[in-house]
């Protein structure tokens, strides 16, 4: 498979009451061809959230909307658009990272995680300077990250969990 350039292919999620802002870093192959975020099966982010907030695992997009909005939670990716191979986040290069700004100045934002290495890195070298918000590093979802099983993922993303 060849590096491809790619552009970021669906919008923010977000509403006037996210509190929580989520960022990946850049939608997979099976994400980008749903345009909705986590669409890979093997993705653990969409169980993650239906334990921390109880719920059961979202199956449609529309369910999987309506979690994140009524937990108070935004999703975006970090980076706009990049040149990558897959879904492979480690072949991510020529980066143009996204502007959280809108969001920012259309939510109440609390706390900034970010899913996984790549997103984060990201966002400290590109975002951070321009919001000077620090965001939380939490473990990436993808089951490329088979190290961490369900239990500790939720353990970890509990901090999203706004008391």
């Amino acid at each position: 498979m060849l590096p491809e350039k790619q552009i970021h292919p669906f919008p923010p999620l977000y509403d006037a009451a996210s509190e929580v802002l989520i960022l990946g870093s850049f939608p997979s192959v099976k994400s980008r061809q749903q345009c909705f975020y986590y669409g890979h099966p093997q993705n653990r982010f969409w169980r993650v959230m239906a334990e921390l907030f109880k719920s059961p695992v979202p199956v449609t997009i529309e369910e999987k909307r309506d979690l994140m909005l009524r937990n108070h939670v935004a999703l975006w990716d970090s980076i706009a658009s990049c040149t990558i191979t897959g879904s492979s986040d480690s072949s991510i290069r020529d980066v143009v990272p996204n502007d959280i700004g809108l969001i920012l100045a259309s939510a109440p934002i609390k706390i900034i995680c970010c899913n996984g290495r790549a997103s984060f890195d990201c966002y400290n070298k590109y975002i951070l300077p321009r919001t000077g918000r620090e965001a939380r590093l939490l473990p990436s979802t993808s089951p490329a990250n088979a190290a961490w099983s369900i239990e500790r993922l939720v353990g970890a993303w509990e901090e999203i969990l706004i008391k």
